[in-house]
């Protein structure tokens, strides 16, 4: 009997070790253009959706997004990277929540709180490079932990 509790025990943690990958999730696949993205943060997913993938070609967007906080925000940096071939082509960074100026609605929530947003975004390119790339994008907290952080994969083969 303690055979068998152990076999499970370490059939269990085994489990564990080889499935802290998240899983891969489609946000659109329409004609020429799709997006997948991964949490690249190895303790939480998340949910990203947006209405329809011909309008992120388009300057804005409506995106929701969903998670539960395991950090408060009283400061949050936004840093997007743009990824070819594995090398970083282009970095944006951004402070989207500063104390006496906050750009989100989220800004000062605390740990264990459900995160929403639905609305508008503006990537503020006028088109989508056409190719396959990785778009990474990580939100730190005042203390640099990580609040969220996802690679997006695009694959764009419109012609503009």
């Amino acid at each position: 009997m303690k055979r068998s509790n152990g076999l499970v025990l370490i059939l269990v943690l085994l489990y564990i070790d080889a499935s802290t990958e998240w899983p891969t999730h489609t946000v659109c696949k329409e004609d020429n253009l799709e997006i997948h993205y991964k949490s690249c943060d190895p303790q939480q997913d998340f949910a990203f959706s947006i209405d329809r993938c011909s309008d992120v070609a388009t300057h804005t967007f409506n995106i929701r997004a969903a998670m539960i906080l395991r950090h408060s925000i009283k400061e949050l940096n936004l840093k997007v990277e743009l990824i070819i071939n594995g090398k970083t082509v282009l970095t944006y960074s951004e402070n989207l929540c500063e104390p006496g100026h906050s750009k989100l609605i989220f800004c000062g929530k605390k740990k264990g709180e459900h995160l929403y947003y639905e609305g508008p975004v503006t990537l503020g390119i006028k088109e989508i490079p056409q190719g396959d790339y990785t778009v990474s994008a990580k939100l730190t907290n005042e203390d640099h932990v990580i609040v969220a952080c996802a690679d997006f994969t695009v694959k764009n083969y419109l012609d503009y």
